[in-house]
């Protein structure tokens, strides 16, 4: 069955990249509406903006959606993982700005807000996207790729100069809220070299080392008074990053994700490579067999990290 909100759930905070105030809610909808997005702060025009994969403007800071009259949401992709991750189908998020609060940098805050607004079945069948075949996006830098699977699974890997991130790897079944346990309250990082260049070009002006971002410069590692909250954080908002860009195809996906080096713009390129080929993915009702393994199947707020 298709789910919504049981109510209304609010957020209020900086965005990352521009640093101005923002606040945010996420009302219930109606089934079959799906995720949309409304800038409350424009008056004029279309000021509506669909979670969609073929409205990202690509970018490897964050996931940025553009509307046909130039309205935009930035950095959606955590909000979009907690969605994912907590099974919710349909929803009107309210904003005030251009871009979704930060907030802690995680998931965590979204996913204990809408498990404790609480989560209402609707009178639907749910959907998924299911995958038929290898599909592969590749750059110089890394490469995405999607293949056939029961569930949603996924696997990632990272490699840095910086001796406080190296190389990390890690592999999760998302089944029965493993996102919510494992990945939700990991943390955006960054390198120290990497802020103070975007901070020069005016950008990550809401960063804050140790709030809300965790900042990486060698072996030196800023990450708040009670330190990283995984030896792999890094790798785990990599995937967290992933599940959130995955959701713009609509609907969950059954396949297994891998990322090899990957970022916003690759995992959407991946979906656009997807989509252009016909034989490569189906759409299907989700039987109560595949509703076990679906990503917000099982999720309960007692499960939720705690986090500082």
């Amino acid at each position: 069955m298709q789910t919504t909100l049981r109510s209304m759930v609010s957020f209020s905070g900086c965005g990352l990249h521009s640093g101005k105030p923002a606040h945010l809610r996420i009302m219930p909808a109606s089934a079959g509406y799906g995720i949309w997005f409304k800038r409350t702060d424009i008056q004029l025009g279309d000021t509506f903006v669909q979670a969609a994969w073929d409205l990202v403007e690509l970018s490897p800071l964050c996931t940025r959606l553009v509307n046909s009259s130039g309205v935009s949401v930035s950095t959606v992709e955590h909000l979009m993982a907690a969605l994912a991750g907590c099974g919710v189908h349909n929803a009107l998020i309210e904003l005030d700005g251009p871009e979704v609060p930060i907030l802690d940098g995680s998931s965590a805050q979204f996913v204990s807000g809408i498990l404790e607004a609480g989560l209402a079945e609707q009178n639907a069948p749910a959907h998924a996207l299911q995958i038929l075949r290898p599909v592969v996006f590749e750059t110089a830098h890394g490469w995405a790729k999607l293949e056939p699977g029961r569930g949603l699974s996924m696997e990632f890997f990272i490699d840095f100069e910086d001796a406080a991130i190296g190389q990390q790897e890690r592999a999760i079944d998302l089944a029965n809220g493993a996102f919510v346990r494992e990945l939700c309250d990991s943390r955006t990082f960054c390198r120290q070299a990497d802020v103070d260049a975007m901070q020069s070009n005016g950008l990550a002006l809401g960063g804050v080392p140790g709030e809300n971002a965790v900042v990486f410069d060698g072996e030196t590692v800023t990450a708040g008074a009670n330190g990283l909250r995984h030896s792999d954080e890094p790798v785990r908002h990599k995937m967290l990053d992933a599940l959130g860009d995955l959701y713009l195809a609509g609907m969950p996906i059954l396949g297994h994700y891998t990322g090899y080096k990957a970022g916003h713009a690759i995992t959407n390129q991946l979906l656009r490579t997807l989509f252009a080929q016909e034989d490569a993915c189906r759409i299907v009702v989700v039987s109560k067999d595949m509703a076990g393994s679906m990503p917000g199947a099982g999720v309960v707020k007692e499960e939720v990290p705690q986090v500082a």
